[in-house]
């Protein structure tokens, strides 16, 4: 009888071990969220609107239960605080997440991310993931607005080289009348006017074109779309149209309008800080923009995926097919940044100089000021 029973006891003994080497290990997202949950927190800092991300943040925090200090702040602010804390051997923040594509990538060059290969980088297109540390998060179309009482959809141009000869067929009833980004204090203007370089054959004749129309600068897409819905402009070219999507449904005289043969795109680009303080909550909330579900939550308020497989607002594919089939989105390399104090693409005596400051936005303003 007593064999019997430890007979028993090793039987038992030998199921609850082979049981346990059976059990599935955890997944890449399982065992970091699980550490996640121990730090408490993740820190972002960011220039994407807290409204703008709200749906993003309560879904990652309901999913989770963990708390996301959210630091709105300007592009270059960001950049210049991850920069001063890292000399001071004192980072804060776990992720950066920005619009400023040439200022993110400028940080991974100079070494202030860590690499971080995420399970679903297989799940978004290769030119939105920089060596498995820089990720594209949104892909966001660059068109125009106009007032519907100025122009018709009809009138408007429907390639970018179309766009020179409308500013100058037209140039009495635009005369004062066009606004676009002010390049020294929006980092936007910058970024994609220096693609545009880059991708356009004909960019200056436009810059040129738009010189001898009056075209007025302004610090922000909201500004320049007040002044096209009273009037006061016609058009607004250069406009972040994921905004100016939204913009036409609250505005009945405000259309958007987007070149078929040439789409540009940009993104808001995150990576994880080096020596983050809470390196696995950053690693989670990367992986939460990236997953079908952040995606969702994102395009839900406006910020297109970069993702295909999303159902919710528009994902890369549906965004395509609404700007006319031709959306080149900027891609996550670093072939379009000049290094720092670099000289730089040129035209005439006009000069675009890739500097996060100001003197190089103020040499990219000056584009505007031709005789």
């Amino acid at each position: 009888m007593k064999r019997l029973k430890n007979g028993f006891r090793c039987l038992a003994g030998a199921l609850a071990f082979f049981a346990a080497s059976a059990a599935p290990a955890l997944s890449q997202t399982e065992s970091i969220a699980e550490a996640a949950k121990k730090e408490g927190s993740v820190t972002v800092y960011t220039a994407t609107d807290t409204e703008l991300a709200q749906r993003l943040l309560d879904a990652f925090t309901r999913k989770y239960g963990i708390a996301v200090d959210y630091n709105d702040m300007d592009t270059t602010d960001a950049y210049n605080r991850v920069i001063s804390e890292s000399a001071a051997r004192q980072p804060q923040a776990d992720i950066v997440w920005s619009s400023a594509m040439d200022l993110q990538m400028t940080l991974v060059q100079d070494g202030y991310a860590d690499v971080y290969k995420s399970p679903e980088s297989t799940n978004i297109p290769a030119w939105a993931n920089y060596n498995d540390t820089l990720y594209a998060t949104t892909v966001e179309p660059v068109g125009l607005i106009y007032n519907k009482r100025a122009f018709t959809e009809g009138q408007l141009p429907r390639q970018y080289g179309d766009l020179i000869a409308f500013l100058r067929d037209n140039k009495s009833k635009l005369q004062g009348k066009v606004a676009t980004y002010d390049p020294e204090r929006a980092g936007a203007a910058f970024l994609f006017q220096t693609n545009d370089v880059r991708e356009r054959a004909d960019f200056w004749d436009l810059v040129k074109a738009m010189g001898e129309v009056g075209a007025k600068v302004y610090s922000s897409a909201g500004n320049m779309k007040e002044t096209v819905v009273s009037g006061e402009n016609s058009i607004a070219l250069s406009i972040i149209g994921s905004y100016a999507l939204k913009w036409v449904d609250e505005s009945p005289n405000l259309g958007v309008h987007f070149m078929t043969d040439y789409t540009p795109a940009f993104s808001r680009l995150a990576f994880v800080v080096k020596d983050a303080p809470h390196p696995n909550a950053a690693k989670l909330f990367l992986d939460f923009m990236l997953s079908e579900e952040g995606q969702s939550a994102a395009a839900a308020s406006g910020m297109p995926a970069v993702r295909s497989d999303t159902t919710v607002g528009l994902n890369i594919n549906s965004l395509t097919e609404r700007v006319g089939g031709n959306l080149k989105p900027i891609a996550c390399s670093n072939t379009w940044i000049l290094p720092s104090g670099s000289s730089s693409l040129t035209s005439g005596n006009q000069r675009l100089v890739a500097k996060p400051n100001k003197s190089r936005a103020r040499n990219v303003r000056s584009t505007f000021e031709f005789n």
